[in-house]
This record gives C-alpha cells, structure tokens and sequence, in this order.
C-alpha cells in the first residue's frame, strides 16, 4: 500500500515563511525577560489576538515558527510513505482482536517503523485509535511469540526472549481492546535513537538536521507519530477521525509535539511529559530546569534552545502555547504525586494559561481552576489528574484514557 501527497508546494511555502519568521526573531540576548509564561493570545511583536481566525491563520504559524526556532528545531518535511501488512494474527487476545504487523518504509533506505497494530474484532464500525511510542520494543508489550524483536535495538542491551511481554502492564493493550479501542504502537529507535551520536536514524540518514535550527529528537520522533497517522488514515478498520496520541515521559514529549503541528490527531496525552513537554520552561527549584535537560539530554532539543540554560525567562513562547496549538482538540494531561521533575503543579498552571485559547474556540477549556486532589479527573476538553506514586504508565493511567476519551470521542461501536 502507498501513500502519495500532493505536499511538495505546502512544505515549500511553509519552508519559506519558517525561514522568514526565523529572520524575524532577534537573538536570544535581546528577547525580554518575562517572569511569566507568554500570552497565546498576544502576538510576538505585542499584538492582541482577537479572534479565532486571528489565533488560526495568524498566532498558531507564528507559534510553531518560534517553536521550531527557539526549541524543537525545524520539523522535517512530510514524505510520502509505503507500508505493508508483514503478518496478521485474527485471533488474538482470546480471539477478541487482530494484530497487524505493519512496515512503513520512507523509500527503499532505512530507517522504517515496524508498527504493531491492534483491532477489536467485535465492532460495528471502524476502531478509534491509540497510537505512540514505547520504550523497549513491540516484543515486550504482548505474549505473541510472532512479534519480532526490533531491529533497531541498542547493541549494549540486546533484546532477549525473556523480555517479551515484560512490559505488557505499561500499554495494557487488552483493556483498550476490551473497551472498543485499537492500539498502534512502534518503537522509538525506529525513527530515531536516544543518543547523542545516532546515525541509523533519520537525523543523519533520510533528513540530515544540519545548521542553525537543526532539530533535535524530540522533533524527530514527533515527525515519526506524523507517519504513523499517514497510514492509519489509509487502513479500514480505524476511524481516522479519532486518532488519539499516547506517550509517557519524554515521548509524552514527542506526543504532544507532534499533536501541535498535525490537526489529525484529534487528541492528545502526554503523561508526565515534563520540561519540554507540558510543564513550562519556568520551572521551580523540584522540577527539571532548561539546564539540567539540555545538558543530560543535549540531543532532545535545537542548539537554540541551550541558549536558555540560565535565562529560561527570556523564551518568548512558554509549554501553555504548545498547549494551545492543540485547541479545540482534547488535551488531558496525567502527574503523579511522587514525581516532582516532571512538575505537576506547573503542568495544570499551563492548562490554566492555554484556557483562554480554548474558551476563544467555543470549548469548556479547563473547567476547574483549583489543581485537584489525588486521583479526581477534571475531564473538560482541558483535562488533568494527579495520582499517587511515581514516574511510570500504569493499568490505572490507562483506565483514565479510556474514560477521557469515551466522553470526547463517544463511546466505540
């Protein structure tokens, strides 16, 4: 199966005007020193945003310019994909589901991503989705003995047949499938690597992130989940208008990158996503710093963004705005009590900020301004909830997905 796109002219003017907008933007020395996260709704240059088809044609391309400029790096462009289902299994979980197992190829180079697709069987009309990233491979989620180990596995820790289905408590894949929903899930070394000096990924082979907005593996992984949506808009068994993107910790990240930049994605969830995810850049003393994640992770982001390390309060554009990029679409945030770095408490004061972009939209936004106590779910289109414990994506974590996404989605036929 292929995918062909009449992109080429879209990615060239958007191209010209992110280069444009980066003329625009002053060095990092001459930005202003804000205490507080930036409006959404008041342009770069001071400017209030009005309306909505202010905030739609005029705010949301200068956002995403100063987001790729200042953090991220320039997204890489989107390429035309084929795939091709590799195996099928109708019978899985007990005979309640299909797996697929489906290669996306970019051409005929590598890198690919082998996607692990899961369907209920029992329904009357096309699946809504799930779809991420995980951590250690397709293997660890199910029992399937079909399920290969990744190709793209690091050398210093080789996948071993006593790994597999080790991490099935962390997608909980039969839970969704019991409540209607598919899961589309691949490995993140398939597009990218998490190393400083990857070079079976696409930064350095399909597009080389070179000069001044270079993007980081953040990005790359977001353009990655971009992919994944290419071909569940082109497979029959999922509904393409409820395509909600999962990621925990740093591919929460990449999940709601890739939410801000692709309006297909119809909801996301990044859990404990953290500095360069949900939580504002203006951390406090218990969070993660600019600092700190550049310098433990200094491949995540743009070399732009390193510029930051000491003065975060100069970014002209906070977390809140990248929240807002999503709006009108459901954004429900996930913390827990244990995990301080991931700063939960300025996670929910982002959604607080991005309220007002959802309220110009015609949504309920956030609607209750207090953070919540443990395990109550505020699930207005702006949602949140804390839970006890640690860094981590639980059965319970998933249990709150479900129910988010019943209300904002309906529940599955």
């Amino acid at each position: 199966m292929k995918t062909n796109y009449k992109s080429a002219v879209a990615a060239t003017l958007f191209l010209l005007f992110a280069v444009s907008a980066f003329a625009q933007f002053p060095p990092v020395s001459k930005l202003p020193v804000r205490q507080d996260p930036p409006d959404p709704l008041v342009m770069f240059k001071g400017t209030p945003v009005t309306s909505k088809a202010m905030f739609m044609q005029n705010r949301c391309a200068e956002l995403k310019a100063m987001f790729q400029h200042y953090e991220y790096g320039t997204l890489p462009p989107r390429t035309n994909i084929s795939s091709r289902v590799e195996y099928a299994d109708k019978n899985c979980f007990g005979g309640k589901a299909t797996l697929k197992l489906i290669t996306i190829r970019f051409g005929q180079r590598e890198p690919r991503i082998d996607l692990m697709l899961v369907v209920p069987n029992h329904r009357k009309k096309p699946a809504p989705v799930f779809m991420g990233m995980n951590f250690g491979g397709n293997y660890a989620l199910v029992t399937n003995p079909m399920v290969p180990f990744p190709r793209s596995a690091p050398r210093r820790n080789p996948p071993a047949e006593s790994q597999r289905g080790k991490q099935i408590d962390v997608w909980n894949i039969e839970q969704s499938i019991d409540r209607g929903y598919a899961v589309a899930t691949c490995f993140c070394n398939d597009v990218e690597p998490d190393s400083v000096n990857a070079t079976n990924g696409i930064r350095e082979i399909l597009f080389p992130a070179k000069g001044d907005a270079a993007y980081g593996t953040i990005a790359a992984w977001a353009w990655g989940l971009q992919r994944i949506v290419d071909y569940l808009n082109t497979d029959k068994d999922i509904d393409s208008r409820h395509i909600a993107v999962v990621g925990h910790s740093r591919l929460g990240k990449a999940a709601i990158v890739a939410a801000a930049f692709d309006n297909r994605i119809t909801m996301a969830i990044p859990l404990q996503s953290g500095t360069g995810g949900a939580a504002p850049s203006r951390g406090n003393a218990d969070s993660e710093s600019v600092k700190k994640i550049n310098t433990s992770f200094p491949h995540w982001f743009c070399d732009e963004f390193k510029k930051f390390n000491d003065q975060p309060e100069r970014l002209p554009m906070d977390q809140n705005c990248l929240i807002a990029l999503c709006a009108p679409r459901p954004v429900l945030l996930g913390c827990a009590t244990e995990d301080k770095w991931a700063n939960p408490t300025g996670q929910f004061e982002m959604l607080k900020s991005a309220d007002k972009v959802y309220r110009l939209m015609g949504t309920d936004g956030l609607a209750e301004t207090t953070m919540p106590q443990e395990n109550h779910v505020i699930d207005s289109t702006l949602g949140y909830f804390i839970r006890p414990g640690k860094h981590s994506m639980t059965k319970g974590d998933w249990k709150v997905f479900l129910d988010y996404a019943d209300k904002h989605f309906g529940k599955p036929k």
